[in-house]
C-alpha cells in the first residue's frame, strides 16, 4: 500500500470517487467503467449512495498499486 498513491488520489478526487473520476482513473471512458460495473467485472468495487454509484479512494489505490507491482514484476522478468 503506498502512502503516495493514497495521496495522490485523495489530494485530486477525495475520499470517493465518481464513476466519471473512476474512468479518468483507470484510462476508460465512463460507459465502459459502467458497464464493467454492471456485469461485476470492474477490478475496483463500487457502492451506491441513493442512484449514484461511487469507488472508494483506498479501493482505486490498492488496485493502481497492485497493477504497478504487476508491470514492475513482468519488467523484472524480462531482464
Amino acid at each position: 500500500m503506498s502512502l503516495m498513491t493514497r495521496a495522490a488520489i485523495i489530494d485530486k478526487y477525495g475520499l470517493r470517487l465518481t464513476m466519471e473520476q473512476l474512468a479518468d482513473v483507470l484510462g476508460l471512458n465512463r460507459g465502459s467503467v459502467y458497464n464493467l460495473a454492471a456485469s461485476g467485472e470492474l477490478p475496483v468495487p463500487t457502492y451506491k449512495e441513493g442512484t449514484r454509484r461511487f469507488a472508494s479512494y483506498d479501493a482505486v489505490a490498492d488496485y493502481l498499486d497492485a497493477m504497478a507491482e504487476v508491470a514492475r514484476t513482468k519488467k523484472e522478468e524480462q531482464a
